[in-house]
Order: C-alpha cells, then structure tokens, then sequence
C-alpha cells in the first residue's frame, strides 16, 4: 500500500494556520495561509475544513494564533486575547464535540501557565507547543485507533462507509479510514463502498480521493443504494465515524448515518463507529441531548451553482442525525473497542 504523505489536513506553519481546501478537493489541492482568529473560524464554519477531530485541531491551533497577535507585554492581556478567540471559535459549529474538549485544553493550559507566573512570552510559546502536540497526537490517537479496529474487518472485507472520517476529518491517518488503512496495512485486502453523502459530497469528493491515493479499492455510490448492496450480499460491515458519542452509546455523525445503521441491522451486518475518545461526551447523557446544526438552503437548493430546487421552496438541512445505541456494534476508540452496554463500556475507557 502506498500512503500518500505529500498533503496534510491542517498545521502551524511560518506565523499562520495552514490548512488544505477541502471544499475544492478533488479537483484542486490548494492550501490556506490563515493569520488571523476570525479566518480561522470562517474556515471551520464554511466547511473549508470538518471532520470533528480536524476542527479540534483547527480550533487549538487558532487559539494559539490569538496568542502569537498579542503583542501586550502583559500576560493578562494575551489571557484575554486568548479567551475571546476561544468564545469565537466555540460558536462555530454545535454538534462536534471534539471542538469544545480542544478549547477546554487550551483553557486548561492558559490557566496552568498562568498559575505558574509564566510572562507573556511564555504564554504565547507555552499555547503554541499545546496545539502543536495536539495534532500531533491526533495523528497518534488515530493509527492507535486504526490497530485496535483492523481485526473487526474480514480477510478481503468490504466495507461500507459515509461521509469522509479519514485524515481530512482528523490530524491525520484517519477513524473509520484509519481502520481501513491498518486492515490494509495488515494485509487483509479490504475494499470500500463509500457513500457520496449528500449535500456536501464528502464520500465522492474526500473519501475517494484518500483511498485512491493510497491505492485501496474504493467505488462510489449515491446514498440511496446502500441498502440494494447490503441486500446483493455486497457488504460485509459498516463503519463510520462519529462527532459526538453520548454516554449511552448515541452516536451523533452526518446526516445519512442512522439510516444506514437502520439498513445494517435489517441485514444483520455490523455496524461499527470509530472515534477518538474526545468524541465520547459523558456530559451528554443520550443523542436527544445533542445539539444537532442547521445548515443555510443553498447547500441542499443549489448543486455546482446551479438551482436544483424552485425558488421560494423552503427546504431543511440537518447536517448531522442519531443513531441510537442499539444499532451500534461497537464503538471502537484509541484505548480499545467499546460494546454494549455503553454506560459502563464507554466509561471505563475514559477512566
């Protein structure tokens, strides 16, 4: 297997937080050069870059840049800088967990560097190297993951995944691709059906575009033939990733997921999520507790600029649905692979 290595999803670089476009993919990799806070956020917010694991990183890395544009000579006031960029970010999208818990630890840093009398230059040093390590062990907590997850897939299993949950979604290396590509890496030979994922298209235009620079198998279909496949013995297993993990096993991911977890069930074939364990929100009791985003009518009324829906036709855009937990055959995470029940399993693994 060839992984490519010649891309990445996000990182600080030269004074900025660079970033591939993901929304020109896969006809264009161009990168954004980001120097200030509010890009940042655009960034996350149009879908320039997604994936709950990236806008974590993404999301840390523009926090540490509000410290670097402090130029006060006074630790409180980077403090300040910092806390405001944090409220801006946190408004960005509601349903990714991973965001809230990358703020919480830039927070969580500001205050021990704070309690410890550090000066402003060591303020802003002391938050870029904690986003930095946190992409970095993003990276990590995914091939960890991606380890734990491979044995789940069959000698040539063929899988069938929706949205994008790979190193576009994360630091890199992926969730639900990260097991794709350790079950590649171990030899088992697996192949994917990737969901084309409506209305953003992140299994047409991302999925397939890693796995095709890897050179694993990958075919593209539209949603609404998943269940013909399952049903023509075409699938061995289902595995998605997730933007936030209730404590009961609820598993929040993009729209189309609960669907295809009712399908999976309905032909008896598993179905798996893969997520880090910053997904897993112990605050958040079950799915009906997760905030679920609306997104704007252009997304679903137009394709490729072009009107597909009569002016003045309302439409909705749920960006993201709930599986319930007992779809779920297991949840896989960097610590290990949690089943049900998910109240004590999920718990475990985060103690």
């Amino acid at each position: 297997m060839k992984v490519a290595d010649d891309w990445f999803t996000v990182r600080w670089q030269d004074g900025a937080v660079v970033m591939i476009d993901q929304r020109l993919l896969p006809e264009q990799e161009a990168y954004l050069r980001l120097v200030d806070v509010e890009g940042v956020a655009r960034a996350i917010e149009d879908l320039a870059v997604r994936g709950a694991p990236a806008i974590g990183c993404t999301a840390a890395l523009g926090a540490a840049l509000s410290a670097q544009l402090c130029t006060s000579p006074d630790p409180q006031a980077v403090a300040d800088e910092v806390e405001r960029a944090c409220a801006r970010l946190a408004a960005t999208r509601p349903t990714a967990v991973n965001l809230f818990w990358a703020l919480a630890r830039m927070r969580d840093t500001l205050a021990e560097l704070a309690a410890g009398g550090a000066d402003a230059a060591a303020v802003r040093a002391g938050l870029l190297k904690e986003a930095c390590e946190l992409v970095e062990q993003d990276v990590e907590i995914c091939r960890a993951l991606g380890a734990h997850g491979a044995g789940l897939v069959p000698e040539g299993g063929r899988i069938l995944t929706h949205c994008n949950a790979g190193g576009l979604a994360t630091g890199g290396y992926g969730t639900a691709l990260g097991v794709v590509r350790a079950a590649a890496e171990a030899g088992r030979n697996p192949t994917v059906l990737a969901d084309e994922t409506r209305p953003f298209l992140q299994g047409a235009r991302l999925t397939a575009w890693e796995l095709a620079r890897d050179d694993i198998p990958v075919t593209v279909i539209t949603d609404n033939m998943a269940a013909h496949l399952m049903q023509q013995g075409e699938v061995d297993l289902v595995i998605v990733g997730a933007d936030r993990v209730a404590a009961n096993g609820d598993v929040a991911n993009k729209i189309g997921t609960y669907g295809l977890a009712l399908h999976a069930s309905a032909h008896g074939l598993p179905f798996y999520v893969a997520a880090p364990c910053s997904t897993i929100d112990l605050g958040t009791e079950s799915g009906a507790d997760i905030p679920i985003e609306e997104r704007g009518r252009d997304e679903i009324a137009e394709f490729g600029a072009r009107p597909v829906v009569p002016a003045g036709v309302p439409v909705r855009h749920p960006a993201f649905d709930v599986t319930p937990a007992e779809l779920v055959t297991a949840i896989v995470t960097e610590r290990g692979i949690a089943q049900a029940p998910y109240t004590e399993s999920l718990a475990a693994l985060l103690s």
